[in-house]
């Protein structure tokens, strides 16, 4: 029988640890407090199998260390902390538990905001200052009031529940929630963020962190709020403007606000937001319950233990779940199919609910089961943060945001030899995206139903005009003027001035103030900067 050893270098359940120690074939080493990268990888250097929280850093130098290295299990979510490209290369499984602490953070946003409505934490300490002043702490109900919820994702949908059931009144955010599950869910679903939160008395985010939810909400939108709105912020540090909440605070135009997550961590003493009044804090404590903890630790446990015994591949944000051979099979088509997904979430009609999926030719003749989730992994990763959705969960991460998924396969070739065309749709809104092999390159060869020809890879400039002589010089002097580099074009139009479409492959990303002076161009009807990775 084998021998495997499994390193845990952070803090776990003991129940985990018990549990693999129950394997005879496994030796078990926990070892804490590996802050430096040389000291982990000497410790690592036997290990088959590492288990980490957030506490370490699990580098490339640390991966190459660990020549037998087979698993990575990380008990949380947040996989910031692992080098997961470093991982890949050397075909190590990343594992997550990502659903292990949901009510957990739920309950601790709840409890925030219930703190904060009726000045709890003051008041303790008012009483334990030998003070009895009942005046100074007069609360307010949430019965009957407006909460906005960004982001209805697992977090957001149980904090939502307990809202209803305490009497509020829900309104939601979530680009990616449907109509028909928010109805489900007993909420009202607003188009936009100002629409969700302008009449809020309360505001909680539940929102990933990604480039365009950093900072969303930020001094000129806090300016617009409701006066005297009450901000609840357990999900990540950078959705909010820490500086811009403490000036809302400072000035009144923020009622309160309570703080689980800091955009810097642990703050620092001269923290502007620190000394604001009217604020609850806690340092990140939103998984930090017994239950989470127990939870997420068993779960790690037995994934690795399934892993290391048996191949199994569960919670994996870099695999599939799947034997050598098939993945040998599908393995360029997964890796394609999540680059189409990650591409079209970038120019999908707002709120889509339904997302199609057609193969023709040789891929059409094999199982695409896990092409298709890995289509649905790529177009889930900005709604739900990359940390939160795998080939594993992305089926029960769509259906809880009402997004209805359907595929088709036809294994005779169409007008290519192997073709794969993702379609999103809200309505009569769509937006479709085709992808094939040259020479066994990817290419994308449609968008929106026109014929095109691009690499996928850097950034990709779609700009659709009114076709007419001159444009593409317009477009591309600003582009040359501010230093962004065209490193191929692909023109397409569906008649002689009419609309016509260009794809410009890009060596870097044009900055927002780039594709604002694009979009001034007389012509131009719209503009998608797309990132491929």
């Amino acid at each position: 029988m084998s021998k495997f050893k499994i390193l845990v270098a952070d803090p776990i359940s003991e129940k985990g640890i018990e549990l693999l120690k129950s394997v005879p074939s496994f030796e078990v080493e926990v070892k804490l407090g590996l802050k430096a990268e040389a000291d982990f990888a000497e410790a690592a250097k036997d290990a088959n199998a590492i288990i980490v929280r957030s506490g370490v850093k699990v580098t490339a130098k640390v991966i190459e260390a660990a020549a037998g290295l087979k698993v990575i299990g990380r008990a949380g979510v947040g996989v910031d902390n692992i080098d997961v490209p470093a991982a890949s290369k050397r075909g190590v499984v990343v594992m997550n538990t990502p659903g292990g602490n949901t009510i957990s953070t739920a309950e601790q946003a709840f409890t925030l905001m219930m703190s904060l409505a009726r000045k709890t934490p003051q008041a303790h300490a008012s009483i334990v200052a030998g003070k009895w002043d009942r005046k100074s702490f007069s609360g307010t109900e949430v019965f009957g009031k407006t909460l906005a919820v960004l982001g209805m994702g697992r977090i957001g949908t149980e904090f939502a529940k307990r809202a209803m059931a305490f009497g509020m009144k829900v309104v939601a955010y979530d680009p990616y929630l449907s109509k028909h599950r928010a109805e489900s869910l007993g909420v009202e679903l607003s188009d936009t963020i100002d629409g969700a939160v302008s009449n809020a008395d309360f505001i909680t985010m539940h929102m990933p962190m990604t480039p365009e939810t950093k900072h969303m909400l930020n001094e000129k939108r806090i300016a617009a709020l409701k006066k005297g709105v009450r901000i609840i912020n357990c999900a990540r540090g950078g959705l909010i403007d820490d500086n811009a909440l403490a000036k809302g605070l400072e000035s009144g135009q923020v009622g309160g606000a309570a703080v689980d997550v800091f955009e810097t961590e642990p703050p620092p003493a001269d923290y502007a937001l620190l000394k604001a009044p009217n604020t609850v804090f806690t340092p990140h404590l939103g998984a930090s319950t017994e239950e989470a903890q127990e939870n997420v630790g068993i779960e790690i446990a037995e994934a690795v233990m399934h892993n290391l015994l048996e191949g199994t591949i569960v919670n994996a944000v870099n695999m599939p779940n799947v034997d050598p051979k098939i993945l040998a099979e599908v393995g360029p088509f997964l890796r394609f199919g999540e680059l189409l997904g990650r591409l079209i979430s970038q120019i999908a009609p707002a709120r889509s609910n339904v997302l199609r999926i057609n193969y023709s030719g040789k891929v059409g003749s094999i199982d695409t089961t896990l092409v298709s989730r890995a289509v649905l992994k790529g177009y889930l990763e900005r709604p739900c943060g990359a940390e939160n959705v795998n080939y594993i969960n992305a089926n029960g991460v769509a259906e809880n945001l009402g997004l209805r998924f359907t595929e088709s396969r036809v294994p005779e070739p169409t007008e290519f030899h192997d073709l794969i065309e993702v379609q999103v749709t809200n309505g009569s809104d769509t937006a479709t995206i085709s992808g094939t092999f040259f020479g066994g390159d990817p290419r994308i060869v449609k968008i929106n139903g026109r014929r095109v020809e691009a690499r996928p890879e850097g950034t990709l400039l779609l700009i659709e005009n009114i076709d007419r002589p001159g444009m593409i010089a317009a477009y591309s002097t600003i582009l040359g003027k501010n230093q962004v580099n065209i490193a191929d074009m692909s023109l397409a139009r569906n008649k002689e001035g009419g609309t016509a479409l260009t794809i410009l492959t890009l060596d870097s990303a044009p900055s927002a103030a780039v594709i604002s002076e694009l979009e001034k161009i007389q012509g131009i009807k719209q503009i998608h900067c797309l990132a491929v990775g």
